[in-house]
C-alpha cells in the first residue's frame, strides 16, 4: 500500500475535528463552455466563496434538484488521480478511486483518496477487496461521498455502467458525486455528476438490467444526471491518498 499525504494549511483537528481555514478562494469545481453569472459570498469570516452557476445549451440552471449541502474537494485532486492513473491511461485502462469526507458545521470536506486493487479494461474498472475501502473509511469516520475515475479515450459522460455504479453511493449519501477525468476529451477534461432526484434516482431504482444498456427517460422531464452546482475548489484542503494497488 502507498500513502500520500497532500498538505495544505487547512486541516482537520483530531481532537475537535474542527476546520482552520486561512485565507482562500473557493471555487466551484465543474467547467462548463456557457458561463451565465457569477455570485459571491462568504461561507466563513476567513473564507472567500465564488460560486460560479453555469446555463446549458438551451439556458436550464444547473441548480441541485433538490438542496444539498455544500461539498470541498483539494484543487489538487483531479491532477493528482490523472498523475496516479497515467500508467494505465496509456494502455487505455480505467482507473477509479473512492472519496471519503468529514461533516463539519454542514459541509463535506474530502479529506482522502483510496485506489482499490482493481480490474479493468479500456471502458470499465472493477473495484477488489473493498472491505480495505471500507476499513479506512471506518477509522477515520468517514463519509464515503463519490468515487473518480478515468474514460482513457472515451468522452466526458457517465455510462450506464456508471450510473448504476452512482447509485450505490447516492441512495447512502445524497450528496454523493462522481468525478469523470478524460484526458483524450478535448472539449472538456473532466466533470462532476450526480443522479436527478427524484427523476434519476427512480430510473435507476428500478433499473435490474446489468452491463451497457439504454435507460428510459425520468417522468418528470428532466436527464438521468446532471452536473453538481454544490461542489467547489478549495486550495487549503489537506487530503491523503491511499493507493491499495
Amino acid at each position: 500500500m502507498r500513502r500520500f499525504v497532500c498538505l495544505f494549511d487547512q486541516k482537520r483537528e483530531s481532537s475537535s475535528a474542527s476546520i482552520r481555514a486561512d485565507a482562500s478562494m473557493v471555487t466551484l469545481s465543474f467547467p462548463s463552455p456557457s458561463l451565465s453569472f457569477v455570485e459571491s459570498g462568504t461561507c466563513s469570516k476567513s473564507t472567500h466563496v465564488s460560486r460560479v452557476l453555469f446555463s446549458g445549451p438551451h439556458g436550464e440552471s444547473s441548480e441541485p434538484s433538490k438542496i444539498l449541502r455544500d461539498v470541498h474537494i483539494s484543487e489538487r485532486l483531479m491532477e493528482d488521480f490523472t498523475e496516479l492513473a497515467r500508467e494505465n491511461t496509456d494502455k487505455d485502462l480505467e482507473t477509479c478511486g473512492t472519496l471519503a469526507a468529514f461533516l463539519e458545521r454542514g459541509v463535506f470536506y474530502v479529506t482522502t483518496l483510496i485506489i482499490p486493487k482493481q480490474e479493468s479494461t479500456a471502458n470499465s474498472c472493477q473495484a477488489m477487496n473493498e472491505v480495505d475501502v471500507f476499513s479506512i473509511q471506518n477509522e477515520r469516520e468517514l463519509y464515503p461521498v463519490g468515487w473518480i475515475h478515468t474514460h482513457p479515450s472515451q468522452g466526458c459522460f457517465m455510462s450506464s455502467v456508471d450510473l448504476h455504479t452512482h447509485y450505490s453511493y447516492q441512495v447512502m449519501v445524497p450528496e454523493a458525486f462522481a468525478i469523470v477525468v478524460a484526458p483524450t476529451d478535448s472539449s472538456r477534461s473532466y466533470g462532476i455528476f450526480k443522479l436527478t432526484d427524484p427523476g434519476g434516482m427512480e430510473v435507476l431504482r428500478g433499473c435490474s438490467e446489468t452491463g451497457f444498456h439504454p435507460h428510459k427517460e425520468p417522468e418528470d422531464g428532466k436527464p438521468v444526471y446532471e452536473q453538481c452546482s454544490n461542489v467547489y475548489k478549495n486550495s487549503n484542503l489537506r487530503f491523503e491518498i491511499f493507493d491499495l494497488r
